[in-house]
């Protein structure tokens, strides 16, 4: 049956980690056979976040394994245009440092593109890589991602099936989601040298990755009709195909979001609830408005026979959305409500909430952070990372001058501030947009994000003692390119869970955030509490954990299990809570393809759950903060 929706064979896997290692065991054996058959074995490269995995597998096959890449000819997909070999975000640049550099490949075997062709022959060049793909005798295999508007290398929208080896001008969303390389949008090329779609197709295989948020545009992909407007779309023409997917980048495929389409369907609670909601949000009606005739005609008349009516079945899912409201997300005191989300005993609980960055605790749940501290509840608050990196270096600059001056105006000694000041505008005013900062300029940036999540922390009434600087290792690099989990990162949260043990936790599972660190923070937290269950602590037992979403995305509402309500005058002092955050504000550095500021998004997001619940037929509220518990 799936056949029948799903034009290409997809693999789904839990993790990119585990479909990366997947595909590197695939390339290993590739490269294997050809050294038995003593061949040059040519792979099709890709760039971007999404091969990082892969790449970091095929170092590791090297080093520990002993796989060698002698043999191993490289095509390269893509380039910007113009940009120096030797600046951090070309993909030169990217390619030497996370696989080149760490394998014995031969140089004379890697061919980019190369964005310093000069402009009057650029032509040429172009034709001439085309020439070079065919004289190594073809791609025998093609690794790609798939941007979010369908693209392929940097075939945008539009790109003919027909189409070689060119310069292309870039989509306006393909540079917005390249943003996080260059920190400034104007920075980002306009222009870029990419391997046509027919020049792909020629590969005698294909592997398409795509990772977290890009759902919407692999099911288009994989289930649409070929299309121009979706590049990626002509894969489905490809004689041997196959799409690497996480399970986040499958749920919008017809398998997860309409299941019962493609087979038989094991209808527990959460599936009729899903199943019923989307029913509902199709049809445009109030869960309890929905007929038989509803059902049938949408294929899911296996519910009929569920229960004595369809009433039955519809108040069976108004109930589950209903129960999942609540003004007390740390369980109401003294109530007995069997189908509350949370206990209401212990009451106050001890909670912590962790944020990936100093303002995430504000974003995305500021109105059930205030209301837990409101209700009596002991809050704190654990900020995994420094967040310097999304500081401006305007921002510094300001404020080391903001410090010569307080210094000046109490008669304080400055000399030192002041050289500290000088040195800063000397570093930042000759910086090259691949220059890592100094690590006295990050120490300031942190500093500056450090000042605002005390101020938020103030804002919502929290003591001094009550919020904690975790400043997780991984994070500090200086640039985009996180390290992975460490065991110091895992220490250090561990550290914080026992000095508190809380009842009550909640953290960041918008693994959608295209940076990746969300990801890891969470991946952070969930080996903590794995390590100290099975360590034995007692009062982990206790501890629920609810998952909110960030800045990027939101629940669906099949998935929503605690949805915090909030009036118009909590909206806006969660917005002022959310200005605190000043270096963050009008022009924020790493926003991905969203443009919108981050109140701005937490807004519209919480009011579109809110709107959702009433045009289901719940109560219609401002707005609606989300949360899933995780079980472990």
């Amino acid at each position: 049956m799936l056949e029948s929706f799903e034009k290409v064979p997809v693999k789904v896997y839990k993790t990119p980690i585990e479909g990366s290692n997947a595909v590197a065991a695939e390339i290993a054996k590739l490269i294997k056979e050809k050294q038995a058959q003593n061949l040059p074995c040519v792979l099709g490269m890709a760039t971007g976040s999404t091969p990082i995995f892969l790449y970091k597998e095929l170092v590791r096959l090297h080093k520990e394994e002993g796989l060698s890449f002698k043999n191993v000819i490289t095509i390269n997909l893509d380039e910007y245009y113009p940009i120096s070999r030797t600046a951090y975000q070309s993909y030169w640049s990217f390619m030497h440092r996370h696989l080149f550099d760490l394998i014995d490949i031969d140089p004379k075997n890697i061919y980019l593109p190369n964005g310093e062709w000069a402009k009057d022959t650029l032509k040429d060049s172009c034709t001439e890589y085309e020439h070079t793909i065919e004289n190594v005798g073809g791609i025998d295999l093609q690794i790609l991602g798939i941007g979010k508007n369908g693209h392929i290398g940097f075939n945008e929208p539009g790109s003919s099936l027909h189409s070689k080896t060119r310069v292309i001008h870039l989509d306006q969303q393909t540079r917005i989601a390249n943003t996080y390389e260059f920190q400034d949008l104007n920075k980002v090329p306009k222009l870029a040298i990419t391997v046509g779609i027919s020049s792909i197709m020629k590969a005698k295989k294909i592997v398409l990755l795509a990772w977290g948020n890009k759902a919407d545009i692999v099911a288009k992909a994989l289930e649409g009709g070929v299309t121009e407007q979706v590049p990626a779309s002509v894969l489905q023409n490809h004689d041997d195909c196959t799409f690497v997917i996480d399970e986040l980048a499958s749920l919008d495929l017809t398998r997860n979001k309409l299941p019962w389409l493609t087979g038989e369907t094991d209808w527990t609670p959460a599936m009729i609830k899903k199943a019923v909601i989307g029913l509902a949000i199709k049809l445009d009606k109030t869960i309890l408005s929905l007929t038989a005739n509803d059902y049938t005609e949408n294929s899911l008349s296996d519910l009929l026979v569920l229960k004595d009516s369809v009433y039955d079945i519809n108040l069976q899912v108004f109930y589950m959305l209903r129960d999942s409201i609540t003004g007390w997300p740390g369980g109401k005191p003294n109530a007995v409500i069997p189908a509350h989300p949370e206990r209401s005993k212990p009451h106050p609980k001890k909670v912590l909430i962790f944020s990936p960055h100093p303002d995430d605790d504000i974003i995305s749940m500021g109105g059930t952070f205030m209301r837990l501290h409101d209700q009596g509840h002991d809050v704190h608050v654990g900020y995994q990372t420094s967040g310097n990196i999304a500081v401006t270096d305007e921002f510094v600059t300001r404020f080391l001058d903001f410090a010569v001056g307080f210094e000046e105006m109490f008669g304080m000694d400055n000399k030192k501030s002041q050289t500290i000041l000088a040195e800063a505008r000397a570093f930042l005013g000759g910086k090259k947009s691949d220059q890592l900062d100094t690590s006295e300029i990050r120490t300031i940036k942190g500093l500056i994000r450090r000042c605002e999540a005390k101020a938020t922390c103030r804002y919502v009434g929290l003591e001094d003692k009550n919020y904690h600087f975790l400043d997780l290792p991984f994070y500090e690099t200086g640039t985009i390119d996180k390290k992975p989990m460490g065991e110091k990162d895992i220490e250090i949260t561990m550290e914080l869970l026992r000095k508190l043990q809380p009842q009550q936790l909640f953290c960041a599972g918008d693994l959608a955030d295209p940076h990746g660190t969300h990801k890891v923070c969470l991946e952070v937290i969930f080996e903590s509490l794995r390590r100290i269950k099975a360590a034995g602590d007692t009062w982990v037992k206790d501890c629920w954990v609810w998952l909110y979403k960030g800045a990027w995305q939101e629940w669906e509402i099949s998935e929503i299990e605690m949805a915090v309500p909030m009036s118009p005058d909590q909206v806006m002092k969660k917005r002022f809570g959310i200005f605190i955050h000043q270096s963050q504000k009008d022009s924020v550095p790493f926003q991905g393809t969203d443009a919108r500021e981050f109140w701005q998004r937490a807004e519209i997001r919480n009011a579109n759950t809110a709107d959702l619940y009433a045009k289901l037929g719940l109560t219609k509220y401002a707005a609606i903060e989300a949360f899933v518990r995780w079980h472990y």
